[in-house]
């Protein structure tokens, strides 16, 4: 899909991946970039940077997405690209507490679920839209520490790839994003230990892999490359790599 010209909404878009794609779509020539956060101060400033327009809203409530897209289509006529990349890092396994487990599949998982189900259909009336959800590389592999992430990430991919297959020949292009460490909030603290796998790329790094996967519609974004071997290992010898995902364990003492 051609980016130039578009309408198109970014959640998470006060800081991080977010800012990085609402700058990004804005610099490759988007007719309006909605720039859509739960803190509406900051996500403010992203669409004064932008010339776009800001939204507060929280994404854990479908009502919410639902009015997002709703007063969307009336201010700009229609949304051709919706990104749904608001997610948050819960640390952890399965003590982690009931609140937290719902919290974290609400805005990594539901949010996804609402915004497809409120926008698609209008898409698809108008001849075609595109899709494109953060999920993580820890939804092809896992997030050693972190079980709701790892779980809600495996959930987010399962979704983008239902969609893809589901709405594909009606003109809905789907891709989704799978990246390692990026320099955001989420690492603050860790990024020593986490430098040491595969390195830390920037927002905007991952912003640019965006652009070119929307523009070719492919499926999936894997702005670490090397990704993609792991996923093919885990794939040819599943024991062989949780072995490795074992040994990683005992290496950061987790």
């Amino acid at each position: 899909m051609n980016i130039k010209d578009r309408v198109i909404v970014v959640t998470g878009a006060a800081g991080g991946i977010g800012r990085a794609l609402a700058k990004a779509f804005a610099e490759h020539g988007a007719a309006k970039v909605v720039c859509t956060d739960l803190q509406a101060q900051d996500v403010e400033d992203v669409a004064r940077d932008v010339d776009g327009i800001a939204f507060a809203a929280d994404l854990r409530n479908e009502a919410e997405v639902a009015r997002l897209v709703e007063e969307t289509e009336d201010q700009t006529g229609g949304i051709d690209i919706f990104c749904s990349n608001a997610g948050i890092l819960t640390l952890g396994g399965v003590e982690v507490s009931d609140a937290d487990w719902q919290k974290t599949w609400e805005i990594n998982v539901m949010s996804h679920v609402w915004a497809a189900r409120h926008v698609v259909p209008r898409m698809i009336e108008r001849g075609g839209g595109y899709l494109l959800n953060t999920a993580s590389a820890a939804g092809l592999l896992n997030q050693i520490g972190a079980a709701p992430y790892g779980v809600t990430k495996h959930a987010a991919i399962g979704l983008a790839e239902w969609l893809h297959i589901e709405y594909h020949d009606q003109g809905i292009g789907v891709s989704v994003l799978c990246p390692q460490a990026v320099q955001t909030d989420m690492i603050q603290g860790n990024e020593a230990s986490i430098a040491s796998l595969d390195g830390i790329i920037s927002p905007e790094t991952v912003a640019k892999s965006c652009m070119e996967a929307i523009e070719k519609e492919e499926f999936l974004v894997l702005p670490h490359p090397q990704v993609r071997d792991y996923v093919a290992l885990k794939g040819a010898n599943y024991e062989r790599w949780l072995g490795g995902m074992r040994k990683l364990k005992r290496q950061f003492g987790l």
